[in-house]
């Protein structure tokens, strides 16, 4: 599900979405994954195209999205030198003492459901999903 204009509090589908972590981050795509427990699989992904703006901790739990402040909607578009048609935020539990402000800039913004497993299964059907860094025995 695209999502258009994200500068207001994004929603997250009905889930247990506790657990997060960067899945993947490479010059075009930063991709969010949470599940319940990460050990085994997740079952979202926020994927946001083209970042251009990332504060935000590698892990954390239990994020309370919320619509930017005009500060940082400020702070963003100063340093990028214009407005972007995603800007997310959010506070999290990073494991320190207080929650951590998250803020994210990007072109695009895109959620995945689904599972997504983190460890090869050769019984895995063709439609199913694998986090980016397992691989098949076949390899």
């Amino acid at each position: 599900m695209d999502v258009e204009g994200a500068h207001a509090a994004i929603q997250l589908p009905e889930g247990s979405w506790w657990d997060w972590d960067v899945v993947a981050w490479d010059g075009g795509q930063l991709r969010l994954a949470a599940g319940h427990d990460l050990a085994y699989h997740h079952g979202l992904e926020l994927v946001f195209g083209d970042p251009v703006f990332v504060s935000c901790p590698s892990a954390f739990h239990d994020p309370v999205f919320r619509a930017p402040s005009p500060d940082e909607l400020l702070k963003v578009t100063r340093q990028l030198g214009g407005e972007r048609p995603v800007v997310v935020a959010f506070e999290a539990d990073a494991g320190g003492p207080e929650p951590v402000s998250c803020l994210i800039a990007a072109e695009r913004l895109r959620m995945v459901q689904g599972t997504v497993l983190r460890y090869w299964r050769e019984d895995a059907g063709p439609e199913q999903r694998f986090a980016p860094w397992v691989r098949s025995r076949q390899q």
